[in-house]
């Protein structure tokens, strides 16, 4: 039902099939109302204009009005709204919310859905106040998990989303989210309409650092009511797939334009400041001048272009791996999503699990920058790096090419393996030389530390050499370095006395590659990190102590894997707990025989539960047998 495609942390792309087509998240489902005198932008058009493939309406405002309810059942629904896409139904839970009551059955607004032909369905779950109590709110999460387990035998073919509630307390939110899962196609995080209405974003922040640990990472997660552009980015920080608003319809009506920055009152407008088609076409300017009905109507159409053409940005960010910048950058545009992006950097822990092995370079954006996930692990790194060596000398930072390393500090009679750490301030804070090229630092950070060089003390001895043999000694120290960084001080010192053979690119001088023995055993990416070859998996599985660096292929998986396939999650058995995405790993069967190397795409929590999609690209597997055969990394 649900693949995953590429990722940045908890943010996903994802494919969700359903019985009226494939959906791409993340995804707006724009609220259409079931009245067709209410709805401003016709459903056909936002299928046929604006490319919505996936919409959102009320069953239960369908179900109580006496005249289009025996329509819609004689139609069905996507006849009746005249929208040939994806279809979703919310089942009431909001009008409880705003009338304090609905006078439906959860089993009947249930069967309801279904008779209609929703594509999913919606559990009517008792929507949870911020104020409640936690008696309150306990009382409603069982409610809803009761009507969960009921909804589950009366869906028919419909998927079927089930709303996390708790209010504010958060040991019920992971306990509505945990109790949920098994119920779920979809887990829609519900109850936060109340915070999104108030700008109470921080609390938004703390109700979902409460389920992100709880939810499934197989399934996809709806955030109800979340329909803000300046939202979506935060909202895809922590794993949202779905959002759905009437926001571009109801801020029409006020005669508010939306953008990613924030919202505007036609009546400020003085200037062409929109650049879309729809505004180029009718300008913004003169817009008041024409009728109430033609102003609301372009104004609704401009919001959700603009909500569209963010949702198109966050999933190109979550390409990029730039996700945490378009946050920080959108964090901008209101104080309280400024406080809410801090609230979730203070949250940093709960997304290192699923933190991404490198990025293609860090940017600073804002003082904020400095908090990501990827700084806490870096830091981390550092400080087991540094354990028991020392003393500390400062320098100033220099590429890391042979010919730079001539002039690098002296090393020891120890040589490569000399304790004293020769560290370069970067704004990331001191970082040993070795380390200088790996990201998160890399040379554009390097470049922007500061300038004034500290002279190294003088420590000529034996074994420092000349300046030949000082950058032959530093190439082996980075080396040694980066096996360390990625696997740990054990594998390093039982590799010191290997013959490695470091080869630079004559373009550039960075190291691209390491041989032994005429094999290529890593390959350098441009973050600075290695990458196995099949070879070098082959070489280091024996000083690897099992499952470390290690994914288990099921047995019927195997074959497919040793000759290069792609390992799927349904086919895992154990990975190393420390894998995240990105990692390098080793692909080895039940008894531990090396099948392939290759990129984890699944965190080690997350693998075995897909029933769909990639757990490991494979990138090198075994030489083919025979005359001829060689490794074939790809």
């Amino acid at each position: 039902m649900f693949e995953l495609r590429d990722r940045d942390g908890f943010g996903r792309l994802g494919r969700l099939a359903t019985p009226h087509g494939t959906v791409e998240t993340p995804a707006l489902l724009p609220v259409v109302h079931p009245d067709p005198g209410r709805q401003g932008i016709p459903p056909g058009e936002l299928f046929e204009r604006f490319g919505i493939r996936m919409a959102i309406t009320s069953s239960y405002l369908l179900y109580r009005d006496p005249a289009l309810r025996p329509r819609a059942e004689e139609l069905g629904l996507h006849r009746f709204l005249g929208f040939p896409g994806t279809l979703m139904t919310d089942s009431g839970a909001f009008q409880q919310h705003s009338e304090g009551t609905v006078s439906v059955s959860p089993a009947e607004i249930l069967r309801f859905q279904t008779r209609v032909g929703s594509d999913v369905a919606t559990v009517l779950d008792v929507f949870g106040e911020p104020a409640d109590s936690w008696q309150q709110a306990e009382a409603a999460v069982e409610e809803t998990l009761r009507r969960a387990r009921e909804a589950r035998e009366l869906r028919g073919v419909s998927l079927l989303a089930v709303p996390v509630q708790g209010g504010l307390h958060p040991d019920l939110r992971a306990r509505s989210a945990r109790g949920g899962a098994p119920f779920a196609d979809i887990q829609a995080v519900g109850g936060i309409v109340p915070l999104l209405e108030r700008y109470r974003f921080t609390e938004l922040v703390r109700v979902l650092a409460a389920v992100r640990p709880h939810l499934a990472p197989e399934k996809p997660v709806h955030l109800f009511g979340v329909g803000h552009p300046m939202l979506f980015a935060l909202g895809a920080l922590w794993g949202g797939d779905l959002f759905d608003s009437a926001s571009y319809h109801k801020f029409a009506l006020r005669e508010t334009l939306l953008f990613p920055e924030g919202s505007l009152p036609l009546a400020d407008v003085q200037e062409e400041i929109c650049g879309c088609a729809l505004c180029r076409e009718v300008p913004l300017v003169g817009l008041s001048q024409r009728s109430v009905e033609e102003r609301q109507l372009h104004l609704a159409r401009h919001n959700l272009d603009q909500c569209l053409r963010e949702i198109a940005r966050v999933r190109q960010a979550i390409r990029d791996g730039t996700l945490w910048e378009l946050a920080e950058r959108r964090a901008g545009g209101h104080p309280a999503l400024y406080d809410a992006l801090e609230a979730t950097e203070g949250s940093g822990q709960l997304f290192l699990p699923v933190e991404p092995y490198s990025r293609r370079t860090f940017r600073f954006v804002s003082p904020l920058s400095l908090s990501r996930p990827t700084l806490l692990r870096w830091s981390a790194g550092l400080e087991r790096y540094g354990r028991d060596r020392g003393p500390r000398h400062r320098v100033r930072g220099r590429p890391l090419s042979p010919e730079a390393l001539r002039a690098a500090p002296p090393l020891g009679p120890e040589g490569p393996e000399d304790p004293t750490l020769w560290v370069v301030p970067t704004p990331l804070g001191e970082v040993p030389l070795e380390l200088t090229e790996i990201y998160p630092v890399g040379p554009s950070l390097l470049r922007a530390g500061p300038r004034l060089e500290l002279p190294p003390p003088e420590a000529p001895g034996p074994g420092s050499g000349g300046p030949v043999d000082r950058a032959e000694g530093w190439t082996l120290r980075h080396v040694l370095g980066l096996l360390e960084w990625v696997w740990g001080r054990s594998l390093r010192e039982q590799l010191v006395r290997e013959r490695l053979r470091p080869v630079h690119s004559r373009a550039t001088g960075r190291l691209r590659r390491v041989l032994r023995d005429g094999a290529s055993l890593l390959e350098v990416g441009l973050d600075g990190l290695p990458h196995l070859t099949f070879q070098g998996g082959a070489f280091l599985q024996p000083h690897l102590p099992y499952p470390s660096g290690r994914v288990v292929a099921s047995q019927e998986a195997s074959a497919f894997v040793a000759e290069g396939r792609t390992l799927f999650s349904r086919h895992v058995q154990e990975a190393d707990p420390g894998c995240v995405p990105g990692s390098p790993v080793l692909v080895v069967d039940a008894s531990d025989r090396l099948l392939a190397v290759g990129r984890a795409v699944l965190a080690a929590g997350e693998m075995a539960r897909w029933e769909r999609g990639a757990a490991v690209r494979v990138t090198a597997h075994a030489p083919a047998p025979g005359p001829g055969g060689s490794d074939t990394s790809k």
